[in-house]
Parts: C-alpha cells; sequence; structure tokens
C-alpha cells in the first residue's frame, strides 16, 4: 500500500521496484483523478462553470492532497496539448485514463509471479466525482475502463514502455499452440517502419518475451505500435500504443507516498493533427426477453488512422447514453482498411420507451 495515488506516466508502472510499481502485492493504488466523459461533466458541473475549470471542480475531487486535478492537467495539457474548450479536454483525458491504467495492469501481468497481484483504487464512485473510478456515479465506463478491460484479457499482447520488449501473456489454464504476433511499428503519416511476424506456443498461465524492439531511425515525434495476435486466423489480441520519441522522465528522488513527479513529459501532441475520419458503419439492434444486443460493423475506408473511436448506444436521437452497458472493447482504434465487429450488451428497460440509436464519435471521428 505504497501508492501512488495520483498521475504517473505509463512508464512508471515498469521501472519503479521500491513503491507502487509492478512488484509485489499492491493492495491498494489508482493512478489518481480520471476525469469521466463529458456527458457524465455535464450533470455535475454547473453549465456555467463548464470552462475554464474553476475552483468548482475541486468540490468533485478529494481532500486535502487530493483536492485539484493539478497533476493530472499538468500531464494532459504538456503531453497532448492544452484544450481549447471542454470536449477536447475531456476527449484527451479518456486518453490518458486509457493508457495509464492499461499500463498498471499490463505491467502486473507481465512481471507475474514476481507480481503477485494489484487492486486498483477505486473500482466506482459512490457520488459524482473525478478521482479513482473506473465507471463514474452514473454508471458511465471511461477510458480507464477500458483500458483496464484491454489488459486483462484472457490471452493478451502487450508493449513494455522501460524495456521496448513485446511480451505475450497467457491467463487461462489452457496451453495456446500455434499463435502468430503481427507486429508493426508506424510513422504518424503511417508509413512502415518495422515488421515482423512471430510464430510461438504460449504455455498455460505463462508469459513469455516475444521481442526486443531495435532502434528504429527516423521515427516521428509522435509515432505508433500496432500489436496483433492471432490462433490461425482468428485474431485473440489487438494492442495499439501511441509513443513518443521523447520518453517521460521520472523525478525518483522527489518520490512520495503519493506519487512519484514527472520531470519531463512525453510529446504526443501531433495526435492533435490527426484529420477527421469518415467509418463506413452497420449496425443492428436485437430485443429477446428484456435484453437488447447492437452489433456493429466498423470499416475504415479511408487512408487515415480513426483514433479512439468510442461506441454509444443513446435513447432515441440526441437522447442521454443508455446505461449500463457492457462492451465487448470500446476507445479503440483502427488503421486504414481495417475492419471491427464489436457487440454491446443492456437492458432495454434503460430506453424509456424510446429507439435505441448507435452514436459513433471518437478523437478524430467524424
Amino acid at each position: 500500500m505504497r501508492g501512488p495515488y495520483d498521475y504517473v506516466p505509463p512508464v512508471y508502472w515498469w521501472i519503479d521496484k521500491n513503491k507502487g510499481g509492478a512488484f509485489g502485492f499492491n493492495t491498494e493504488v489508482g493512478p489518481g483523478a480520471e476525469v469521466p466523459p463529458i456527458e457524465s461533466i455535464k450533470k455535475m458541473i454547473p453549465a456555467n462553470h463548464f470552462w475554464p475549470i474553476d475552483t468548482i471542480w475541486n468540490f468533485h475531487c478529494g481532500k486535502n492532497a487530493f483536492g485539484n486535478l493539478k497533476n493530472y492537467n499538468d500531464a494532459l495539457f504538456k503531453r497532448l496539448g492544452k484544450p481549447d474548450g471542454l470536449e477536447e479536454y475531456c476527449t484527451k483525458a479518456q486518453y490518458i485514463n486509457y493508457e495509464n491504467s492499461r499500463a498498471m495492469f499490463e505491467a502486473h501481468e507481465a512481471n507475474k509471479y514476481s507480481a503477485t497481484g494489484v487492486i486498483h483504487w477505486m473500482l466506482n464512485s459512490a457520488w459524482p466525482k473525478l478521482w479513482w473510478q473506473l465507471y463514474d456515479y452514473y454508471l458511465m465506463p471511461g477510458g480507464a475502463f477500458f483500458g483496464t478491460m484491454k489488459a486483462c484479457e484472457s490471452i493478451h499482447i502487450l508493449y513494455d514502455y522501460s524495456e521496448g520488449e513485446i511480451i505475450a501473456v497467457n491467463n487461462t489454464l489452457l496451453s495456446q499452440s500455434n499463435l502468430t504476433a503481427k507486429i508493426r511499428v508506424i510513422n504518424f503519416d503511417l508509413s512502415e517502419r518495422f515488421s515482423k511476424n512471430i510464430s510461438f506456443d504460449l504455455p498455460a498461465d505463462q508469459v513469455i518475451k516475444i521481442l526486443q524492439l531495435p532502434v528504429i531511425s527516423n521515427l516521428n515525434k509522435t509515432y505508433f505500435l500496432d500489436l496483433k495476435l492471432f490462433s490461425g486466423r482468428k485474431n485473440v489480441s489487438s494492442n495499439f500504443y501511441s509513443l513518443s520519441a521523447k520518453p517521460d522522465i521520472l523525478d525518483t528522488a522527489k518520490t512520495t507516498w503519493m506519487l512519484t513527479p514527472t520531470k519531463d513529459y512525453a510529446d504526443l501532441t501531433d495526435l492533435n493533427k490527426l484529420e477527421k475520419v469518415h467509418l463506413a458503419v452497420n449496425s443492428k439492434f436485437i430485443s429477446s426477453r428484456g435484453k437488447d444486443e447492437v452489433k456493429i460493423k466498423l470499416i475504415n475506408r479511408t487512408g487515415k488512422l480513426a483514433f479512439q473511436i468510442v461506441l454509444s448506444v443513446i435513447k432515441g436521437k440526441n437522447g442521454e447514453s443508455v446505461l449500463p452497458i457492457l462492451w465487448e472493447d470500446n476507445y479503440f482504434s483502427m488503421l486504414p482498411g481495417e475492419k471491427r465487429i464489436i457487440k454491446g450488451y443492456f437492458s432495454n428497460d434503460g430506453l424509456n420507451g424510446k429507439q435505441p440509436v448507435l452514436l459513433v464519435s471518437g478523437w478524430n471521428i467524424k
């Protein structure tokens, strides 16, 4: 129970060996503020205080050292660029939440069983707040929820931020034979800088280091890592990282019980230059015995990256989100030519008599 409880960059979970990093059993830890999606913000913050962020927001933080968003916002503004308004802020917040929660769980999984367990502080919120939550008071899951869900896949492929290694994790009690990892490093302009396919077996409840990424020249300031794991033709795990040629640098000498400060931040500001993308989308709603299912087929027919795609089911046109809802995946990205089929599950009691409508949004999604 040595923290951290406030923002630390993804690499922290891999390199810290004395406080809250991925070793031993961490009975209580969390990456601090986890600002919810904009729909929840509009329910808890008065409209005349939406933007810029002011002291009214602090009422929905914690107490004492956790009474504001300073460390979180410093990281968000410096790593992703200062937002122009509430919508951009909430979009960038979900990115920060996703990558950090994913890194925390991935580091612990990759280091099992020298890392024997981790408990995220917290799962959900007892009141409308801005700190420590995988889903919020309104049952809205955000980036932190889906980053955690991604990291905790039964069969999973991941990236070690510290050593630059590609790692496969088997969280099941069944051996996996004849797996193939497809590993690609892609520049910001989507030109491929490195590609390798590796076949291997993955024993039950084991971790395998597949590849040490080589030093790659001429990488852009912001670039991407695309990881896919196949069993035959079936894609059993996919993972997509935005990476920076300028690393996060921790100030470990100033570590406290609540955080390790960041001396210098990674630069992912080129993500603001992503062009808008219109995805081809087909959806079908199926209702049976009080349960509803939506099946969505998405195709990126453009030559651009569709980044941080967010799927929502809303109550009629322009309505509120149907909550709770369980998605197979969310807050994901699609490279040119990629196709995805994703399902979501919810109760039609949550529709309040309205027709369900699929909303597809995201970082750069039309």
